[in-house]
């Protein structure tokens, strides 16, 4: 078993004013968000983040930055990420750092870093805010991926600058941001081209990183910040206006009591000696607004972003500071009708920018969830509100439990947002997904959205379990203690295979296969073990391979 060292826990609240390694600034509709990365400022100590390499700290910034840009500066229509050093663009994730981490810190970094790249995907798709890599030098490995995740890339010709995975033939790991996958389904690059490139330490430059279509264009130091204001332009010009003024994102605050973290509208109670959370979120209240300009007026403060984004740092906390937790159940509080209501505003405002960056953050904290390697059970009780939005959580959960008992009725609803305003990472909905095997019920369903009691929900197979008052303390505590009992590894892989039934995209080619092949890569001797390339890279010594293919 690996030694476990302790450290501080990880906190996700960033701000501009506060960063280390990046620096933003503003031209009008273009932004630039340099990588300027202080090496002695990493997460966490024993490396150096030197050649603007990065870890986790450093995506933090990253992904802050990204959320910050789409709502507080909707005028931005094209972003150019660049790096303050003549030479280097980006060296990749660190590899001591790397080295030096436990197996789950390096599989949540990995998951961490594919989501902020999909988030800069999401920006360009859902927001219109077009990104350029402006390559100012050496980009290698996770540097690569990160400028892989842009719209458009440009490339200095200097006789020395080129873009690299150098993974395999250095490291024995792969690229762990979704690297190969953009490489082949996004760029187009040939396979048996992408084959050469990957297998190369040093990379390619100049004109045959553009005939490769490693790179968009490449230009002399010369002529470099012409062209890439060219390019930037041009994204630009391509990309619809929003607004001219964006919403603040207030820090999200939170308190401890005892074993719990308390936020305004998300609570989450740890139960470390079951290895056991509960997850509840409350409920809108009822006389939230229903005109785009209160709605602007509340801001941040705006259940649905607030809620979410409160929701988003409880996940993540789970993930990077609980790892022993294995069970999360999740609980609703407040009224469906008023979840409804809110609802039908986010449907009928879903054309104002700041509606739809809202919509937009929904779906990706839901993806989270679903990308989150702990089993999630919904409990369904009397006062809950899994309607609608709500009820995609208990869609996300790997199993839902609902109360049947008339003195104390419970309902479910379903409202037209679960027809796929929250896509999966591979782009059904979770009702589609549920119903795979029935092609047109979820459609059905929808046709008329509306409440069912315990009986109707488990007879339409919108719940898993339904028990009566009698049972439902047992059943509830069977499977809990069941669930907990059971191998955490072995759950993993059963949960991420069991919910992304149906055709892949590329984003779950990265999610999945990559980040099955980077976990069995990350045990394996020849990259991890004491004469493994991982281990030794930096030293004199050469890395000794066990070549058996398995």
């Amino acid at each position: 078993m690996e030694t476990q060292v302790k450290h501080e826990p990880v906190t996700f609240g960033r701000h501009p004013s506060t960063y280390k390694h990046w620096k933003l600034a503003f031209e009008g509709e273009i932004a630039r968000l340099t990588m300027a990365v202080d090496e002695d400022a990493g997460l966490r100590p024993g490396y150096k983040l030197k050649l603007n390499s990065y870890d986790l700290g450093v995506d933090i910034e990253l992904a802050d930055a990204v959320q910050r840009l789409r709502f507080e500066h909707p005028e931005v229509r094209c972003v150019v990420v660049t790096s303050i050093q003549e030479r280097i663009f980006c060296a990749g994730a660190n590899i001591f750092m790397l080295g030096s981490s436990g197996h789950g810190f390096k599989v949540n970094f990995c998951k961490f870093t594919n989501e902020t790249r999909i988030s800069i995907e999401d920006a360009s798709s859902g927001s219109g805010q077009k990104y350029l890599a402006a390559l100012n030098g050496t980009c290698a490995g996770g540097g690569y991926e990160l400028a892989l995740a842009c719209d458009a890339m440009v490339l200095v010709d200097d006789g020395n600058s080129a873009v690299s995975l150098p993974e395999v033939p250095l490291l024995g790991v792969l690229p762990g941001t979704g690297g190969l996958t953009r490489l082949v389904d996004k760029r187009k690059v040939r396979r048996d081209l992408a084959d050469v490139f990957c297998t190369l330490a040093e990379g390619i430059k100049g004109k045959r990183a553009v005939e490769w279509n490693l790179v968009d264009e490449v230009a002399p130091r010369s002529r470099f910040a012409e062209v890439v204001d060219r390019r930037a332009k041009a994204l630009a010009a391509a990309s619809p206006a929003r607004a001219a003024k964006g919403v603040a994102l207030t820090p999200i605050a939170s308190r401890r009591e005892g074993d719990a973290i308390v936020w305004t509208h998300v609570r989450l109670d740890l139960d470390r000696e079951r290895r056991v959370a509960t997850l509840t979120l409350q409920g809108p209240p009822a006389d939230l607004p229903a005109d785009a300009a209160a709605i602007r007026a509340l801001g941040a403060s705006w259940w649905p972003m607030q809620a979410f984004r409160e929701l988003d740092e409880a996940l993540l906390h789970l993930r990077h500071n609980e790892d022993e937790i294995g069970l999360v159940l999740l609980r609703t509080q407040g009224s469906a009708e008023a979840v409804l209501a809110l609802d039908a505003t986010l449907d009928a405002l879903r054309g104002d920018w700041f509606v739809n960056e809202v919509r937009l953050l929904i779906a990706r904290v839901l993806r989270r969830v679903d990308l989150t390697a702990k089993s999630f059970f919904a409990m369904i009780e009397p006062g809950s509100c899994f309607a609608g939005t709500l009820f995609e959580l208990a869609l996300a959960a790997d199993r839902s439990y609902m109360l049947d008992d008339e003195e104390r009725p419970t309902a479910i609803h379903l409202s037209p947002l679960n027809g796929g305003t929250y896509p999966m990472t591979h782009g059904p909905s979770r009702l589609e997904v549920r119903f795979l095997g029935e092609p047109g019920r979820a459609a059905a369903l929808l046709e008329r959205p509306r409440g069912y009691d315990p009986g109707e929900a488990s007879e339409a197979g919108l719940v898993t379990i339904v028990a009566d008052a009698i049972d439902w303390e047992d059943e509830v505590r069977v499977a809990t203690e069941e669930r907990s009992s059971l191998s955490p590894d072995a759950l993993t892989g059963m949960e991420a295979s069991l919910r992304f039934a149906g055709t892949e995209n590329g984003d779950s080619k990265i999610f999945g296969r990559l980040t099955a092949w980077q976990n069995w890569i990350f045990q394996r001797p020849n990259a991890v073990g004491e004469r493994g390339a991982l281990t030794l890279y930096g030293k004199p010594e050469r890395p000794t391979f066990d070549f058996r293919r398995t």
